[in-house]
């Protein structure tokens, strides 16, 4: 089939790779070029530099809606299909009409839960037990089409945002595969969302990484692997931002107040949440590189009844 292939990030990349193999790309249209790192130099994203080392057409128009020059582009391309994957825009209907079968999405969750851009995420947040890839044809709203394939995927106990972006992107490039393949047959069907079962999953911010300590050490270890990637968990130690790299959730109990460090282990430090005890072991202070917890509280003087607080100006301790 004749294709165009709309993306921005890595887990795009395990898709487009088989897409290229059994089908023609025609085009590979990205998110422009961004500034990035401490130079701001510009950063071309993972779909974009793919095209070009595969010598594969590329667009990267800044918008898309009235840029009739982008619509004729596609146009004369004679597209059997459109497929979308973390692309990162809306795309307007004039853009949705043009392939002859419209534009299908690999979407990274099991819709209609958690549309939006950050499905991966918040499942994890939300202590999901299973997840899954869902084809679904593309309409003008925020991953609201109508469903074509899903393909469930357990999540695991030690999953985080990093892992499981990785066991989606390959779900998800063989769910496209067996989609188009269907498409081809005359066999791929399709069937309306339930929208009252609807739940969002938005752009995370660098707030949904501070450790609410007033939750379950479950709740916590959750939020800490769905934010894993980014921003990553940070709480505050006598008014100083504390960075936490790794940690796990203790099988006991506490009635000391939540964010209360109740004891420092060669393992760790324990500390009190609202329900149950978490091991921090590996910590990183600000303008610090990463260290083990233990190696921490010993060149920092922490000793058991301080407490991490929840926002920078709680300095009390």
């Amino acid at each position: 089939m004749r294709l165009a292939f709309f993306g921005s990030p890595a887990f795009a990349l395990p898709s487009l790779d088989l897409l290229h193999q059994d089908h023609e790309i025609c085009l590979v249209v990205a998110q422009p070029d961004k500034p990035a790192g401490r130079g701001n130099k510009l950063s071309s994203p993972a779909v974009a530099l793919w095209a070009k080392e595969h010598n594969i057409p590329l667009a990267q128009p800044m918008r898309l809606k009235g840029n009739l020059a982008f619509a004729e582009q596609l146009e004369e391309l004679k597209l059997d299909a459109a497929i979308t994957a973390a692309y990162g825009k809306i795309l307007p209907k004039n853009l949705l009409d043009i392939p002859k079968h419209g534009f299908l999405n690999i979407h990274g969750s099991l819709l209609p839960k958690y549309r939006g851009a950050a499905p991966i995420q918040w499942a994890l947040v939300r202590g999901e037990q299973e997840t899954g890839i869902t084809i679904m044809q593309t309409d003008v709203g925020m991953d609201t089409g109508d469903i074509c394939l899903i393909r469930p995927l357990a999540i695991e106990a030690d999953d985080q945002a990093l892992s499981l972006f990785e066991k989606l992107s390959f779900l998800g490039a063989e769910a496209i595969l067996e989609a188009l393949e269907k498409l081809s047959q005359g066999s791929l069907e399709r069937y309306p969302q339930d929208h009252q079962q609807a739940s969002h999953a938005p752009m995370l911010s660098r707030e949904d990484g501070r450790v609410r300590w007033h939750e379950s050490a479950q709740e916590i270890y959750n939020r800490f692997r769905g934010v894993y990637a980014w921003p990553g968990s940070f709480s505050y130690f006598k008014g100083q931002e504390i960075k936490i790299k790794a940690l796990k959730v203790l099988n006991m109990n506490s009635k000391a107040e939540a964010g209360t460090i109740l004891a420092i282990e060669n393992e760790g430090i324990w500390v009190a949440t609202g329900e149950g005890v978490l091991l921090l072991e590996e910590v990183q202070p600000s303008s610090k590189r990463g260290m083990g917890a233990r190696a921490w509280a010993n060149g920092y003087q922490v000793k058991p009844g301080d407490r991490f607080k929840e926002k920078a100006e709680d300095v009390a301790y």
